[in-house]
Order: structure tokens, then sequence, then C-alpha cells
């Protein structure tokens, strides 16, 4: 028979939060993989576990060498629990590869739920929470990480990003210039932790605040874009969304095909909008 993995989730700060279950696993576990070993130590410490099985590391730099050594492990029948740092393996954490690798092989894979920033952040944000999608982190070159917020802007669900804090006050600049700078935003810090602290507000006046420095773990929430009726929408509106499409890699036509469908618009009316606003550049001084 094979074995089965487990996916185990730790505190996301406070070890209190820890799962019941979490302790039965790591105590009974044939190999433990450790997103950082040490941490796995302070963790087993402070709930009062003691390890019986192999511990190995299994982080973003080997995830790919030891992935087919664990299946093999999962292969000949042992219990493989999988950790990382803070919060549920494989949401931007590892894991993804060795889950996909698992059922690849037919083998078991099964969870000890735990707790989780993504919907910690969403639920004490204060913005709409019946729909929402998860951003992971943005690229760290400006760039590619503007072209992504591109990607979102008409996003209408909630949108719950990662940050690292020395890169917070130009994310949250770039959402104010893309999102616009009265969407509502919440950042998230320290969560469950002793400094914990959330921050709400429009985006231009949260990126002024980070501007002056911030530190600790960071989630940020984004309100979805409004919803527009076609008699709010101007030509310069019209422009931008088609523009959107396009840097997220769409061709023209079918930009303006869909900006069209999704305001309820003729098809001439997005175009004229856009040959316009393309003569208008042509001619500026």
């Amino acid at each position: 028979m094979t074995g089965t993995l487990v996916l185990a989730g730790t505190p996301i700060g406070d070890i209190a939060d820890a799962p019941p279950r979490l302790g039965e696993e790591l105590a009974g576990a044939d190999v433990i993989a450790a997103e950082d070993t040490r941490r796995l130590r302070r963790l087993t410490v402070a709930l009062g576990v003691q390890l019986t099985g192999r511990v190995v590391s299994y982080f973003e730099g080997n995830e790919s060498a030891r992935t087919p050594e664990l299946v093999e492990a999962l292969a000949d029948g042992a219990r493989v629990l999988l950790v990382t740092d803070a919060g549920m393996p494989s949401v931007s954490d590892p894991g993804y590869r060795l889950v996909a690798a698992a059922v690849e092989k037919d083998i078991r894979v099964t969870a000890v739920p735990g707790p989780s920033a993504v919907l910690t952040a969403l639920a004490l944000s204060g913005l709409p929470v019946d729909r929402f999608c998860f951003e992971g982190f943005l690229p760290r070159k400006a760039g590619e990480r503007r072209s992504r917020l591109r990607e979102a802007a008409e996003e209408r669900r909630t949108l719950v990003y990662f940050e690292a804090p020395h890169r917070l006050d130009d994310t949250l600049a770039a959402m104010a210039e893309v999102f616009g700078e009265d969407r509502r935003a919440a950042v998230c810090r320290e969560l469950t932790k002793t400094y914990e602290e959330v921050r709400r507000g429009p985006l231009a006046e949260l990126a002024a605040w980070a501007a002056e420095g911030v530190r600790g773990e960071i989630t940020v929430v984004v309100e979805g874009a409004p919803e527009k009726g076609a008699e709010e929408l101007d030509a310069e509106e019209l422009v931008r969304r088609v523009r959107v499409r396009e840097e997220a890699g769409e061709r023209r036509k079918e930009a303006i095909a869909a900006v069209a469908a999704e305001v309820g618009l003729p098809k001439r009316e997005v175009f004229d909008a856009v040959v316009a606003a393309k003569n208008a550049a042509r001619t500026a001084p």
C-alpha cells in the first residue's frame, strides 16, 4: 500500500493557534519535510512534541530535487508530513510540486487545516468577502508589477496580496496609480502577533503611510473594481480598458470587442474612442 501525504497548517503568529491534530501528526509521521528545520524544532518544543520520524528540509531551493525522494517514500508506504514556516503549504510556499507529483502517482493527499493569513486578513479588512481572489506576491520589478496590476484593474472581486515590508510603499503607490487613488484597501501587519495592526483607507493614503517604513509580515487586501454602467463611461475610460487588455496580451481587435461586450456598447463606439486617442497622441506636441 502507498503512504499518505499530509499538508499541515502551522500558526501564522500565535503558537496557541496550532490545530490540535498538528502535534499528533508531527509525532506520528515517518518523514517530516520542513521549509526550515530550525523553525520546526522551535515549533515542536513549543508544542511539547517528540519527533520520531526522519526530518528533511524542503524549501524553494531544493524543492525540485527533493520531490522525487519524497514521492519514493510515499510509494513505499510512508506517512509524509509537509510543514512550512507559517500557514498552509503550497499557498505561496513550497508544496505544489509535491502535491502534483503525489496526485499523479495516485497517492492519497490530505491536510491538517490551520491558520491562513489570506482568510484572516480578508475577514479583518472590512471589505466585501463574498467573492475574492488571491494574487500572492507581485513581481519585484516595477514594470512587471505594474503589468500584473493592470491585468487585475477591472477585477470586481476583492483582491488579496502578500508583500515584503521593504517593497510595500512602492506596491501601494503602483496600486494607487493603476486601481485609482480612492480605491479602498487594508494593510494587515503581523497578524495574530503581539504588534498586530490593520491599517484601512484609500490606496493613496496607505501609500503615504507606508513611505515612512513598515515592518513585519504583510498582507494587503484591496477592494474590487466598481461596476459602472455604460452611461458612466467616457471615451478615456473605454480606451483605458482596451489598453489594460492589450497589455495583458490580447490583440486590439479582441480587446475592443471584449470591452464593448463588457459595458454594453457597440464595438464601433469603442473602436472610435481608441482611434481618436491614438490620433490625439500623434498630434500632441
